[in-house]
């Protein structure tokens, strides 16, 4: 007998398993709240939609999780084969960009992605329900039963692809979350991951705008991570991929009981000894010897902050002063007060335990029929289209295990 395979969630992960799961012959109902689906793959890389990285980093992969569970689930599909998939099944030819090692639609239109795969579930026979939110989740028999305003919609499988917290004004409500938590799932603590940092008062309004490859390392006493990458000083605080990536140290250091954490930045790759000698050779201001490698804005700030007037030579610097200099310029503790949360996350932190779950069908332990994947599956990775190939991957895992079949 056909099963019917209801997916909840039209974004990145949802379409994935919905294309799945008619790929293994299942039945394939699409219950999405919006009235479009994959909005998260619309705002995404600037409106560009960064679809995948050009090489794997499990070890950056961050999750309260068994380390192996997150590899195995990320190796479920290999990078290679998901960009297959997109070339030659969804037909969205891909361009890596060089610098960054990033791969985008080669129109750079993020709808391309989203309008493609929606396509392509169609074109397979998967029915797309949308502004179709589901109020309720139980089992009947050996099956299940969806409460819509519709109407209540049975399934033999479901798959929970809803997302996380992140970005709610694109239709993440956490829904899923709360249903995953009912049928008695181990949960880890949810938060805002992948989300810029805040400074109160803003202590560097003056600087917005500046934007810079840097070093980040962010330490507390549970967690620590070190990123190289974009920084911006904006109008609020801190953002960039370097900040973006380091978040979940500084957000999890807030929590009840936790250590603040601190966040310290190296503005270029030079070391202290290399600054010490470009210091000592140069001639002219401070200012200008720091401002050969950096803007100019953030040279005048550092050298402000290190207590030297800008009209002092490098010749002219005392100990005390150069010290502080030095200290600014390979260590600096980024005076961080908060973050933007949910509002402007790229991902949610936490969700359902990987323990909880069969690697090869991600088929819930607590509730057998229902299959999870994607954002509310406790394991996020770095920027750069690491967490749409979690996505995808966990989405075709969830599909095909639905459907009766198993995944590569």
């Amino acid at each position: 007998m056909t099963r019917h395979v209801v997916v909840v969630g039209a974004g990145a992960a949802g379409f994935m398993a919905a294309i799945a799961a008619r790929e293994a012959g299942a039945r394939v109902t699409v219950l999405e709240s919006t009235a479009d689906g994959g909005r998260k793959i619309l705002i995404s890389g600037g409106g560009r939609c960064n679809v995948l990285p050009s090489e794997a980093a499990p070890a950056r992969f961050v999750s309260d999780s068994p380390r192996t569970l997150v590899r195995g689930l990320l190796g479920g599909w290999p990078l290679r084969e998901q960009r297959t998939f997109f070339e030659q099944d969804a037909g969205v030819p891909l361009a890596l960009e060089a610098e960054s090692g990033k791969l985008f639609p080669a129109s750079n239109r993020a709808v391309d992605i989203r309008d493609a795969l929606s396509a392509l579930a169609q074109r397979r026979g998967a029915e797309l329900r949308f502004r179709s939110p589901v109020t309720g989740l139980r089992r009947t028999g050996d099956g299940w039963t969806l409460d819509t305003p519709a109407g209540p919609v049975a399934a033999d499988r479901v798959v929970l692809a809803t997302g996380g917290l992140s970005v709610p004004a694109t239709g993440s409500d956490g829904a899923g979350l709360v249903f995953a938590h009912a049928l008695g799932h181990v949960m880890h603590p949810t938060y805002a991951a992948l989300t810029p940092l805040r400074a109160v008062p803003a202590v560097h309004v003056g600087l917005a705008g500046v934007s810079l490859d840097v070093t980040i390392t962010a330490v507390s006493a549970r967690d620590r991570a070190n990123s190289r990458g974009g920084f911006l000083f904006t109008h609020r605080g801190y953002s960039g991929p370097a900040v973006l990536d380091v978040a979940h140290v500084a957000v999890r250091g807030q929590w009840p009981g936790a250590t603040r954490a601190s966040v310290r930045v190296a503005w270029t790759a030079l070391d202290r000894a290399e600054w010490t000698g470009r210091i000592a050779a140069a001639r002219g201001r401070v200012t200008t010897a720091v401002a050969d490698r950096l803007p100019l804005r953030l040279a005048e700030a550092l050298v402000h902050e290190a207590g030297i007037e800008p009209s002092r030579s490098c010749a002219q610097l005392r100990r005390d002063q150069r010290e502080r200099l030095l200290d600014r310029l390979t260590a600096y503790e980024l005076p961080w007060t908060g973050d933007e949360g949910y509002r402007t996350a790229e991902v949610t932190g936490g969700g359902v335990a990987l323990d909880q779950v069969h690697r090869p069908s991600l088929e819930s332990k607590r509730a057998p029929g229902l299959h999870l994947c994607g954002e509310l599956l406790d394991a996020f990775g770095p920027i750069g289209g690491h967490n749409f190939s979690w996505a995808w991957s966990t989405g075709r895992i969830a599909g095909l295990g639905a459907a009766g079949a198993r995944g590569q």
